[in-house]
Formats: structure tokens, sequence, C-alpha cells
């Protein structure tokens, strides 16, 4: 597909013209009513460039962006006041909130932006219309947001986090101004072209999070282009049932065993070796103070909790042996944590596959951390975001589009 990109949208000029972004400020947030604190500002500091790029050609910026998922009416909790003030603090330019998103507050707020102000809508996904799957409710709403910009406005889609969703604010506005894709989608897509067209190899995959279910269909695209997956996680214990393992009382969906046992069949035909853990932190319960041992994977119940015994970590063996995988790599791509990284007992194999990564992007590979929990897993463990060759803003963006599948916030875009 092509595109018309914010370069050309910037050779048109935008000065004197009100231009519509949808950006990814969807942040993890920490604390209480009304005293809520960005855990992780990385969504927010990646947003910058293009508002930036906008906010000095002369545009008035007009910012959509979404926060967690609230009921289609405004909740405090969901408000988008933490990433504004983040914004505001990073910000070289002007940089307002409005009180809502298309009523009298927005559209006066709207009518008032100078050249070079950006202003930040409330939470989109505060209007049900957003996220409705009548057609014609999001165009009604699209038509408002677009009535926003005016009549010479334009739309720069910036948010690749959210182009897997046919959304009024990604795909619906879209088809009612000019449309341009932003910086910070193109280059997940160079990336992600890298991963599934041509891929220097050796290539390794690295998977982890807490459920298997989350990523067959990409475990299943993944078959036959990548040289190793390397599995962690709480989706590790499915993998370990369905080789004939006992794995104690350890995250298990047994509904999965046997998807799993035709992946590692189809692995092993296809020319993709799946890596498993040879050893597990097994904890004697879910919290960051429980006691914890290690045990051969294939003895989780013969250690020292027996069947009680819940594994929150790759062990350490299982650390260096990814590791020494990864170190083989040309290319790899991270996505899950191989364990409960929010307890600093259990995050020894998350750290481990980072540093892992950070010595291959060293080393003149190419390294993809798969945004959401790994890209705020890396940073709360004190990983900087240039030792990476790339840390996705997408999510679950990025794995329906390695699942192969169809994104309608790239269709909205694409020009014949």
């Amino acid at each position: 597909m092509a595109y018309a990109s914010l370069d050309d949208l910037l050779a048109e000029g935008v000065r004197g013209r009100r231009v519509l972004v949808r950006s990814d400020l969807n942040v993890p947030l920490e604390g209480e009513v009304p005293d809520l604190r960005v855990t992780d500002d990385g969504r927010v500091r990646a947003s910058l460039p293009v508002l930036r790029k906008l906010s000095e050609a002369g545009a008035a910026v007009i910012v959509l962006a979404h926060l967690g998922r609230p009921k289609g009416a405004p909740e405090e909790r969901y408000s988008l006041k933490p990433a504004a003030d983040v914004l505001r603090d990073l910000a070289d330019f002007p940089v307002t909130l409005a009180a809502d998103t298309t009523g009298e507050g927005a559209r006066s707020a709207a009518a008032a932006l100078s050249d070079g102000e950006v202003l930040l809508l409330e939470n989109v996904r505060f209007d049900a219309r957003e996220t409705s799957k009548d057609d014609a409710e999001r165009a009604a709403f699209a038509r408002e947001l677009a009535d926003l910009a005016g009549p010479d406005g334009a739309y720069v889609d910036d948010a690749f986090g959210a182009v897997h969703r046919r959304h009024a604010s990604v795909y619906d506005v879209a088809a009612l101004l000019p449309a341009y894709q932003g910086d910070l989608v193109r280059a997940e897509l160079v990336v992600l072209e890298k991963l599934t067209k041509d891929p220097q190899r050796p290539f390794v995959v690295a998977l982890g999070g807490s459920k298997v279910s989350d990523k067959l269909a990409v475990i299943e695209n993944l078959i036959g282009t990548a040289d190793r997956i390397l599995v962690g996680g709480g989706m590790v214990f499915t993998f370990l049932a369905a080789q004939g393992h006992r794995v104690g009382a350890s995250l298990l969906e047994e509904d999965q065993i046997d998807a799993v046992r035709g992946y590692l069949e189809r692995g092993a035909r296809d020319g993709t070796q799946f890596v498993l853990p040879t050893d597990i932190v097994v904890a004697e319960k879910f919290a960051a103070d429980a006691g914890s041992s290690v045990a051969a994977a294939d003895a989780i119940e013969s250690g020292t909790f027996g069947a009680s015994g819940i594994g929150l970590d790759i062990g350490p063996a299982t650390g260096q042996d990814f590791a020494a995988n990864i170190a083989e790599a040309k290319t790899v791509f991270w996505n899950g944590p191989m364990g409960v990284f929010e307890f600093d007992a259990f995050a020894g194999g998350t750290r481990a596959v980072a540093q892992a990564l950070v010595d291959a992007q060293a080393n003149g590979a190419l390294t993809v951390v798969g945004g959401g929990d790994s890209a705020a897993a890396v940073r709360g463990l004190g990983f900087a975001d240039e030792q990476f060759g790339h840390i996705s803003t997408g999510g679950g963006a990025s794995l329906e589009y390695l699942e192969g599948k169809e994104l309608p916030g790239l269709t909205a875009l694409a020009r014949d």
C-alpha cells in the first residue's frame, strides 16, 4: 500500500491550518484519583517529534488520543490530564487540555488555537461512538472531530498502537480529511517489514507474557519464518504441559495444550526450533516476598513446594541459554516479559533477555522490543531506549501485523 507522509503534508504547507493528529498517549498510571502519575512516559516521548514538526511549521495542532477502557462516558481515572502534564513538561511548544472531546469546551479551544499551539482533546473513548460497531454512529463522531479542523484541515495518524482498531478517530476521520501517515507509524512499518519480508538470519523470536492464547496467531505465522522461538513467561507452562510435564500451580491454559503440541510438531517439520526453559524459578505463592527456589523445568512438582509451587520466572540456566541463542542472531524480536518482572525476585529472566538484546544490537544485529509490557519492563529495569534497535509503541497492533492481519487504520490511510 502507498501512503502520503507527514513530509508530503509539510511540503504542502500547514501554517494557518488546523491539523488533527491521532497520537498514542495510552500510558500506564499508578496512584489514585486525583493523584494519578504516569509510570512510563515512553509513548508521550515517542509522540513528540511529529507534534514538534507540525508546531514549528505553523500548524494549529489538535491531538486525539485515548487512555484505558472507559465505558463510553467521562471517568476521572481515565482522564488524559496526567499524560497532558507530561507532554507539557517535555514539549517546547504550548500545550493545553480541552475540557471535553467534541463539546463546547473542545470547540471553543479549537477555535481559539493559534499557529504553533497544541490542543489535546479529552479521552476520545469518553464518547461511546468512538468504539461503536455501528458505522453511522462512528461516522457522526468522526464528523464532529473533523469539523474541529475546519475546511482547510488535515489528519495525521501517528498512533501505531491503535491502527488495528476500526475506531472513529483512527478509521472514519481519515475518510473526511486529507490523511497522512505520521513518522512513528512509518517507522513501525519499516521495522515490521524487516521482520516479516526478508529478515537477516538467524532470526530469533523471544515470546513471553502470561497467556499463550494471546500469542497463538503470531506463533502460527512465525513458524517457518523464524529460525528459533524462545518461550518464557506464564505461557511456557502450557508448552511444558504439551510435552507431558506437570507444572504445579503455575498458570496453565489446558484448552490450548493440543494447539501448542501441534505448533511444536509443525516447528520441527518446518525448520523453526522452539527453545523452552530447562529451569524455572518456583515460588510458594504469588507475592513479591514469596519464598522461591529453582527447579528443573521437567520436574517442577519435585521441587521445594511440590504441586502447590508457582512458576514465576525462567531460571538462571535458561536465561544464559536464551542469551546465547540471541547472541547468534542477526535479527531479534522480543514480545512479553520472561517472568513477573514487577517483583524484583522474579525479574532475572527478563533482565537477562533485555541485556542479551542490548549486546546483540551492539554487535550489529537488529533488535526489536515489541511494545507493551516488554517496553515497560526494559525501562523499569534501567535500560535506555537507545540501547535497542527499535522499541515498538504498537503492542497489540504489532502482533496483529505479525499475524498477517489487515489493520484498519493503515487501510484508511492508503492511497491508490
